[in-house]
């Protein structure tokens, strides 16, 4: 193995994640984290630790500096992104080779390119990747953009170029509003992103979101571990994933999964990550929308189907080494499901920051918890809103709806408010089970 330590630059549950997989390779850690952290589990597993900041995130875990300065101290060969933060980074993954260390991810110009969503269309378009075609809207005139959107028809979305998990979009349905949301979306893209890139694709009135796990090595070789099923969202946010998509064919299966291994060697990836599409189940087509250049939040469910180590792999990839299996030898097996339990009022959504009285996580044949938290952990009001995700595998889908819903029943977390009840909802409800739905599905089922 080439590296002896990795600094973890993330927290929560991805931080224990990379940490325990780690070990297991017998890669020393070292876990940074902001003052607000000093209590957080990934700081007490870690073989080290090192305060980056205040609370806040840009002082924190968006401060570069203070990561490869923690970095330097510790004598950290490698740095793992973990997702979010600074995974998708392309000046920090350039600061890192720069200092001499080595970023867990894949060459920084698959970063740029694949970060843009329009020029990610491009290429994938060049790789023979169906697209939906987009609009463009920065440096046109508001009649032109208006025309071209009558002519390709209504509901459209309007995207921010540089956006990402769920922010930076917008629906529309009405012509009227079309202008006011550019405006609007300009503004907070260029405050959230950096960047005011918009455009306007088509939006698609019945379909499912599938995304597909690649994996690939600095050697040129590359395969697919599967597809997973993202539909179920809130506000673009992704609640429920699970794998196989239940409505996928066979042969749909095979197309889509290969079209993703071959956008990955187009753009000559090499480290793991996930190409992400539309499926329009009336049409029984797909569509790129964009891909992460990162671990997925739920990549567990893919790691529970086929048994591989998706962080291990990335850190393998890292530095160095070949993909140890091939095509044909990845095994399929069974069902899974994950469910992203958050710190957040069930009925508004508001996040629910707070001290945990009493957590007790589910257990048994087939449950996997992925967290961070304990009794008496205070959750902070400065980060993303979730705790934990329940993992459950089972022979088919219906043993997992079971196995799910007794896994939520026996999840217990006093002290603070959770959307435990919406997933119990989720799961006990009939569309859901009969895989009678489309990305609009909790839109409808919370009206």
């Amino acid at each position: 193995m080439k590296f002896k330590k990795v600094l973890i630059a993330n927290r929560g549950e991805i931080a224990i994640r990379i940490a325990r997989t780690c070990k297991e390779l017998g890669i020393s850690t070292v876990a940074v984290h902001s003052s607000a952290d000093e209590n957080s589990l990934h700081v007490k597993l870690a073989d080290e630790s090192v305060c980056i900041g205040p609370a806040k995130p840009t002082l924190s875990y968006l401060n570069i500096p203070s990561i490869l300065s923690a970095a330097e101290i510790t004598g950290a060969d490698a740095i793992h992104p973990g997702f979010g933060f600074l995974s998708e980074n392309k000046e920090f993954a350039q600061m890192c080779a720069k200092w001499g260390v080595e970023f867990i991810g894949p060459n920084v110009e698959c970063i740029e390119k694949m970060g843009d969503k329009i020029i990610s269309k491009e290429i994938a378009e060049a790789a023979g990747v169906p697209i939906l075609k987009p609009i463009a809207v920065n440096g046109r005139e508001d009649k032109d953009i208006l025309a071209d959107v009558e002519e390709m028809g209504l509901p459209v979305l309007v995207k921010a170029s540089a956006g990402g998990g769920g922010r930076g979009m917008k629906k529309i349905e009405d012509i009227s509003d079309l202008l006011v949301t550019i405006t609007r979306l300009k503004t907070e893209a260029k405050a959230g992103f950096g960047d005011d890139t918009l455009f306007i694709e088509k939006f698609v009135t019945n379909p499912r979101h599938v995304e597909v796990q690649i994996m690939a090595d600095r050697h040129g070789n590359v395969l697919h571990l599967g597809e997973r099923d993202c539909t179920v969202q809130r506000r673009f946010q992704k609640v429920v994933e699970e794998s196989p998509c239940p409505v996928l064919s066979e042969e749909k299966r095979a197309e889509i999964c290969e079209s993703a291994v071959a956008l990955a060697k187009h753009v000559n990836y090499d480290s793991v990550g996930t190409v992400e599409y539309l499926y329009d189940q009336d049409e029984d087509k797909f569509y790129f929308m964009e891909m992460n250049t990162r671990i997925q939040v739920e990549h567990p469910v893919t790691e529970q189907r086929t048994g591989v180590d998706l962080i291990a792999q990335q850190i393998l990839s890292a530095s160095g080494e070949k993909l140890p299996m091939k095509q044909e030898e990845i095994k399929f097996v069974g069902h899974s499901i994950e469910c992203r339990l958050n710190a957040e009022d069930p009925e508004t959504f508001a996040p629910s920051p707070g001290h945990i009285l009493h957590y007790h996580r589910p257990a048994g044949i087939g449950v996997r918890v992925d967290d961070f938290i304990y009794s008496g952990y205070t959750v902070s009001p400065f980060y993303d809103s979730m705790l934990a995700k329940i993992i459950v595998s089972g022979v088919n889908r219906d043993e997992c709806l079971r196995r799910m819903e007794r896994a939520l029943e026996e999840t217990v977390i006093e002290g603070i408010k959770t959307n435990k009840t919406l997933h119990l909802m989720i799961i006990r409800d009939e569309d859901f089970r009969g895989n009678n739905y489309a990305t609009d599905f909790l839109v409808k089922k919370l009206k």
